[in-house]
């Protein structure tokens, strides 16, 4: 289906009342991922593969100017998409699989999985996070996440990075892995069934694959 220009996939489990990750990606995966999750045994689950976003505007927490000098500035409109996927998109899958999944999880990669830990200090709906090589080098986001009451955050955040994300010259992401670690420590000493995953490589090497990790790691430690 589309809805304002969001293009969304929804790849059905067998029992209507799984659980229902939502997945916002950078450009359609052509069921790559759900593939994936099926050849590393993930638990039944429906998923929703929501593409055609605006990727620096929608998945931005705030406005950032470019962090590099051939990159774009982000817009900061996440809020204004948050409410879009809880008002329609998220209505509209339900409508489709004519069924209310017994629990709602977010997932994202790059950007996404920095947009999936801000939404749930937004709203309560999802039940578990997977961030996978989350972009957690957003200027002022560590201490946004860290000042939030981690009491009223989804009790299950998966992390994931490449052990080559950090290696790179620009020094605002050479903070990923430190932040990344900071802030799965800080929210592990708040009771919050977490854990960190390095993966080999940079932040462009087996995305399928990551994600797939992050989306079975979840499922597993919700059931």
């Amino acid at each position: 289906m589309n809805i304002h220009g969001k293009t969304i996939e929804i790849f059905k489990a067998e029992n209507t009342v799984a659980p229902l990750v939502i997945l916002n990606n950078y450009m359609k995966s052509n069921g790559d991922i759900y593939k994936k999750c099926r050849e590393i045994d993930c638990p039944d689950f429906t998923l929703v593969e929501i593409s055609g976003l605006n990727w620096d505007d929608d998945m931005s927490p705030w406005a950032i100017p470019p962090i590099s000098e051939n990159d774009t500035p982000c817009g900061g409109k996440a809020d204004k998409y948050l409410d879009l996927l809880l008002d329609e998109i998220i209505p509209a899958v339900k409508e489709e699989l004519n069924a209310e999944p017994h629990a709602v999880m977010l997932a994202g990669y790059s950007l996404a999985g920095l947009f999936a830990l801000y939404a749930v200090t937004k709203c309560d709906l999802f039940t578990a996070v997977a961030s996978c090589s989350g972009s957690m080098w957003f200027p002022d986001f560590k201490e946004y996440i860290m000042r939030y009451d981690a009491a009223k955050l989804p009790k299950t955040i998966y992390f994931s990075l490449g052990d080559r994300e950090a290696n790179v010259k620009n020094k605002i992401l050479q903070t990923v892995e430190d932040n990344t670690r900071e802030i799965e420590k800080h929210f592990a000493e708040h009771g919050i069934n977490t854990v960190f995953e390095l993966n080999r490589g940079n932040h462009f090497q087996q995305g399928a694959l990551r994600t797939a990790k992050g989306i079975k790691w979840m499922l597993e430690e919700t059931k």
